[in-house]
């Protein structure tokens, strides 16, 4: 099992590797509308045209949502709005989100997906069903959900039967739409497992391009934390095997092993299925970005500096 790198923020170190620049060319960024107001200015942080998906969390009004994709459309930068469909009351409350977005932020990406609400509030449970109403005809890129150590909620019994079944059917509907389609991902923190989930896509038929999940720099305490509210799976015990080392408890994180392991192995392997890394903000977006822009993420310049 591979280590995770722990290293004090006065001493980082670059991985200076063409590789790893290559493997982050075009990674993308999550926010959401509070934390999207802490910054000044995203052209001060983010390369140019980084797409910045934007986190709709349960009580988040549909107004702080559309006002964040509109500041961030106006800065420059691709949006892609979450639609969690367990928290979208019916077809008309999705038509009118939609309309907004379109109208007042000229979004034309979305993420789909069934969110981490138990219980539905209306019409819809999984990303399938919004897929289905026609509403997303239209946009020029549809991301689904994607769960490289599974998915206790979609499968209880710890296979992945149900994923499977569920992304053979995103697959065919990858073929019918002129939207560029991607599996978007829980983020995890081992190169191997990652590899082998890709494969086995693909060997199952499923050819949609994979933008993995990664956890941003963060202390280990509060990775841990939104890695369990998460449900990350096996790579989880990594995090709790380093916990237990007193001398690096405080220590961050940074995702320089699996990303140098990715990435090496994309350069080897020109047609393995990762398109794009997808950077999860957990230890704060500015932290993220410039680890992303220090290791040659855009060719490591923000927009500002472009």
């Amino acid at each position: 099992m591979a280590l995770l790198n722990f290293r004090k923020r006065e001493e980082p170190k670059n991985l200076g590797n063409d590789a790893v620049e290559a493997f982050l060319k075009g990674f993308s960024i999550e926010v959401m509308p509070r934390t999207a107001e802490k910054v000044e200015s995203f052209r001060d942080i983010l390369p140019a045209s980084t797409r910045v998906y934007i986190a709709h969390i349960e009580g988040t009004p549909i107004e702080d949502m559309v006002a964040t994709a509109k500041r961030l459309n106006a800065e420059g930068f691709p949006v892609m709005p979450h639609f969690p469909s367990r928290i979208i009351k019916d077809k008309a409350t999705l038509a009118d989100w939609i309309a907004r977005y379109r109208g007042e932020a000229d979004v034309r990406q979305a993420l789909l997906l069934a969110g981490g609400v138990a219980t539905p509030h209306g019409d819809y449970h999984c990303s399938m069903q919004l897929m289905e109403t026609g509403l997303f005809g239209d946009f020029d890129r549809l991301h689904v959900a994607g769960h490289p150590e599974g998915n206790k909620d979609i499968d209880p019994d710890g296979s992945d039967k149900n994923v499977m079944e569920a992304l053979r059917w995103k697959q065919k509907f990858s073929e019918t739409t002129d939207a560029k389609m991607a599996l978007a991902t829980q983020f995890c923190f081992e190169a191997g497992p990652i590899i082998e989930w890709v494969n086995a896509l693909n060997a199952a038929g499923i050819s949609i391009p994979v933008h993995i999940g990664i956890a941003g720099p963060a202390k280990l305490q509060t990775l841990i934390k939104f890695a369990i509210a998460c449900g990350v799976g096996p790579s989880l015990k990594v995090l709790q095997k380093r916990a237990m080392d007193v001398s690096k408890l405080l220590l961050p994180y940074e995702p320089n092993e699996v990303i140098e392991e990715l990435a090496a192995h994309k350069a080897a392997n020109p047609d393995f299925g990762i398109e794009a890394v997808h950077f999860f903000p957990l230890g704060g977006i500015k932290t993220n970005a410039q680890w992303a822009t220090d290791n040659g993420g855009a060719s490591g310049k923000p927009a500002a500096q472009a």
